[in-house]
């Protein structure tokens, strides 16, 4: 640990230096011109960790501005994420809510858990999941999303793509309250100038019934139960400084607490255990209070040739309630108390260097390390103290070369591995990629895309048990490789996409039950995926605006266990679109996700068709003057009851709701 401490105070020491000669150089008007400038939607940074006109750069993209966000009615990056092309972003609950560490699935191409989600470039996972009601809709000033795997570039997790948060350096005074159905409430406000910026949200939703639907065939206890939630209480805060043009630190803190109540819905009494027990419809199976707090720090730089970062991230996961049934077995213990918590933390540095090796060749080198804990705490109900760590390291290299005006190359390599892991369990991986290009005219281009991927195991996967997980540890880390060949044209304020993608993944990290149908365990099988993906941007006349995406995809894992060879995992077709209206002072936009051919896929039985989805926002907004807006968001506007959860548990959309806002700026 000492070691690890001296590696990591040399990595800060060395981005501080660094960033103090350029700040010692500057004065508090200087402007950093040595970065080329584009209109806002046509730059992407995430996808080759340089800025590039989106129809260069050689994968599948997508760049989502703080004006779209807006129109949307988009209250969080969740929000904005949920209906973009090829995503599905799903909550468990209303408002966002979770359950403990069940947080909300982030699906692309196919494969849960295979995205890979960054704040300023930055990584902000804690155990391989996120929440993306974390970030307030009002703080983004775009996120970018790159399809296809990222993990030359940014390691372990960029399996099926990359999701970039890039939040707004700068504030603005205003403030916002809103009241809805269901008890919904939504209060913030932010204040700042060129250089400061804070902000504070809270957002309530008081009580919503039948959120899932579970079914149990456990030894003492056939039957099925409905889970309630209730007192959804979601909390974010931060501050922002720009220290200068080109160095900024942020500091973030998120909370959210939610109380799940289930309930016995009907009894199997053909099984003699199960009757003997003595069941009654409407019986309380268990109930939770579900806390998450999160903590988010950055310090970033750039300039023409350097980016440097240092973050800090932490979060605590903490649920308790009562108990009235085993969670295995389905034998009665009346009011047994159940309390888990858990502590995450990672904290690391990274650091990139561009050359221009000649006019038509670029080069950058770079470096990233991060320690990563994970800590289960005793609490009045269990004593268990355990404790893992390990250091991540990466080594990263791209080459770019223009061949001419219409190709160019990208190749790419990264080594990653870890030391100081329990067990020993220490891995190291090689990563490759190729992307070529070829410019069409000044409006379109063609590219080809390969590329490698790595996942580690985390540390709750291999170690957290409790009483329905049990331990992996020997999981092995997931290995595969994207194929993609794509086509962009950017035209008159028009924008047509195309992609064809074939995605193969060795040893997928994945959850199934036990040989005793009691209980789950993460284990590894093999996943694959092929797909076309479709989109556009049309600039209307008259207001109008429209957009549009069709994937049709293929997505199968292969498990052993089951010996039903390839089952498909996701829905097959997936359709995206949106219509944005603007006249004077109005602006109203309507947006649906649709996904059929879908399955439901529980650990231990065979896959199973179920409905499609249609998740819908209509939101209309009205701004009387500069400083006032007025605007009403519905949410599943059709009102339907459809299961977003790709799982053996059923979780339904929330029915139709509404949120009407008010926005002061001053």
């Amino acid at each position: 640990m000492k070691m690890w401490n001296k590696k990591f105070l040399a990595a800060a020491v060395a981005l501080s230096a660094m960033t103090g000669q350029v700040y010692a150089a500057e004065t508090a008007n200087t402007v950093d011109d040595s970065m080329p400038t584009y209109s806002l939607g046509e730059v992407v940074v995430t996808a080759t960790r340089t800025e590039k006109k989106d129809a260069e750069v050689p994968a599948a993209t997508t760049v989502i501005t703080a004006e779209e966000i807006k129109s949307s009615g988009a209250a969080t990056a969740a929000d904005a994420l949920a209906k973009a092309d090829g995503f599905a972003y799903t909550s468990f609950g209303p408002n966002g809510a979770a359950m403990g560490a069940m947080t909300n699935e982030l699906n692309m191409r196919g494969m849960k858990g295979g995205v890979l989600v960054l704040m300023n470039g930055n990584p902000i996972s804690w155990r391989g999941k996120y929440n993306l009601d974390q970030f307030p809709a009002s703080n983004i000033e775009r996120i970018e999303v790159v399809k296809g795997s990222g993990s030359v570039l940014y390691g372990s997790e960029a399996v099926s793509g990359v999701v970039n948060i890039i939040t707004k350096k700068t504030g603005i005074n205003e403030v916002h309250a809103g009241f809805g159905n269901y008890g919904q409430r939504s209060y913030g406000m932010r204040v700042g100038d060129e250089r400061f910026g804070f902000y504070y949200n809270y957002d309530k939703w008081g009580r919503r019934d039948g959120v899932s639907d579970t079914d149990y065939t456990q030894r003492r206890f056939h039957g099925t139960t409905q889970t309630d939630i209730h007192d959804i209480i979601k909390r974010n805060t931060g501050i922002t400084y720009r220290i200068n043009p080109r160095m900024d630190v942020q500091v973030g803190y998120y909370e959210t607490e939610g109380t799940y109540s289930r309930y016995v819905t009907s009894v199997d009494n053909s099984h003699a255990a199960t009757a003997a027990q003595h069941i009654r419809v409407g019986e309380q199976y268990n109930r939770r209070k579900y806390e998450t707090k999160q903590y988010i720090t950055q310090l970033n730089y750039h300039d023409a040739d350097w980016r440097g970062s240092l973050y800090f991230n932490t979060g605590t996961l903490e649920y308790a309630g009562l108990v009235h049934f085993n969670g295995r077995t389905g034998a009665r213990m009346p009011n047994s108390l159940y309390h888990t918590r858990e502590k995450n933390v990672t904290y690391g540095a990274d650091v990139q260097r561009t050359w221009e090796v000649k006019p038509k060749a670029r080069v950058t080198f770079g470096m990233s390390v991060q320690h990563e804990v994970y800590a289960a705490l005793p609490t009045p109900a269990s004593d268990q103290n355990k404790r893992y760590a390990r250091n991540n390291w990466g080594l990263f290299t791209q080459w770019e070369q223009k061949f001419d005006a219409h190709n160019t190359g990208i190749f790419g390599l990264r080594e990653t591995w870890t030391t100081g892991a329990a067990r020993s369990q220490n891995y190291s991986n090689l990563s490759a990629s190729a992307q070529w290009l070829h410019k069409l005219n000044a409006d379109s281009s063609v590219y080809l895309n390969i590329s490698q991927s790595f996942v580690m195991p985390t540390f709750a996967q291999m170690y957290s048990d409790n009483g329905r997980k049990q331990a992996a540890p020997d999981l092995k880390p997931q290995k595969g490789v994207n194929y993609e060949i794509g086509w962009k044209r950017y035209h008159e304020g028009h924008t047509w996409k195309a992609a064809l993608f074939h995605m193969r993944v060795r040893d997928n990290i994945t959850a199934k039950m036990t040989s005793g149908r009691d209980m789950y365990q993460y284990t590894n099988e093999d996943f694959r995926n092929t797909g076309l993906e479709l989109s556009g941007e049309i600039a209307g006349a008259r207001g109008f605006a429209y957009n549009w995406g069709v994937t049709w995809q293929n997505p199968q894992a292969k498990n052993s266990e089951k010996n039903l060879g390839w089952e498909r995992t996701f829905g097959k077709l997936q359709l995206t679109g949106g219509v944005t209206y603007k006249k004077d002072k109005w602006t109203s936009s309507l947006t649906a996700s649709y996904l059929a051919g879908r399955v439901q896929l529980p650990s231990s039985k065979p896959a199973y068709r179920t409905k499609p989805y249609l998740l819908t926002t209509w939101n209309t907004s009205y701004a009387p003057d500069e400083h006032s807006e007025i605007s009403l968001r519905v949410d599943n506007v059709l009102n339907r009851d459809d299961i977003t959860s790709h799982a053996g548990t059923e979780y339904y959309t929330a029915p139709i709701n509404y949120l009407l806002s008010c926005n002061y700026r001053f």
